[in-house]
């Protein structure tokens, strides 16, 4: 199934996501949630997705698929995130282009952390603990803030970046 995107405006968006108990990642209905996540955002051309940008509020975030969006981003290795514990590391921000499929349209430059510490469970209910960098890290970040009730928005220093995405392709894509 391909769930509906959550657009700006609904309150799904703007709440702190609920955390997954470990004992449910095994179920059968949680393993077929989670494919429906993935399915949603190869269909959507996401690069990630949240669980509350298909109005569900879980602590669930997938992210590495669905490039088409980014197609000079490098390429993600596919990436389930349930519970996340994100934590920079360091003190390098950099701010690149973003866009949301949530906020359909539009691009922004956000500053975003350079690396980050990752601690949440996996698919299979497997703790696990990595560090991220680079654009891998900045799509951790974008994806954990729809967690906390956060849109790249929220990040942005200003709106004079925020750019409507057919002129972002004309004039900054370069």
């Amino acid at each position: 199934m391909i769930f509906k995107v959550a657009r700006l405006g609904h309150p799904v968006l703007r709440m702190k996501a609920r955390a997954v108990s470990q004992a449910q990642i095994a179920e059968e209905p949680f393993q077929q949630l989670l494919e429906e996540l993935r399915q949603t955002m190869v269909e959507y051309d996401g690069i990630g997705i949240a669980a509350p940008q298909v109005h569900l509020s879980l602590q669930i975030a997938l992210v590495g698929e669905g490039a088409g969006r980014y197609p000079k981003a490098p390429r993600l290795k596919p990436t389930v995130l349930i519970n996340p514990k994100v934590r920079p590391i360091g003190r390098r921000k950099v701010t690149d282009w973003e866009g949301c499929l949530s906020v359909p349209g539009w691009r922004g430059q956000v500053p975003r952390w350079h690396s980050v510490a990752v601690e949440a469970y996996n698919g299979g209910g497997q703790k696990v603990c990595f560090k991220a960098s680079g654009f891998f890290a900045r799509v951790i970040q974008h994806e954990w803030d729809h967690l906390q009730g956060r849109v790249y928005l929220d990040r942005m220093r200003g709106l004079k970046t925020l750019t409507h995405l057919e002129e972002f392709e004309k004039y900054w894509d370069r």
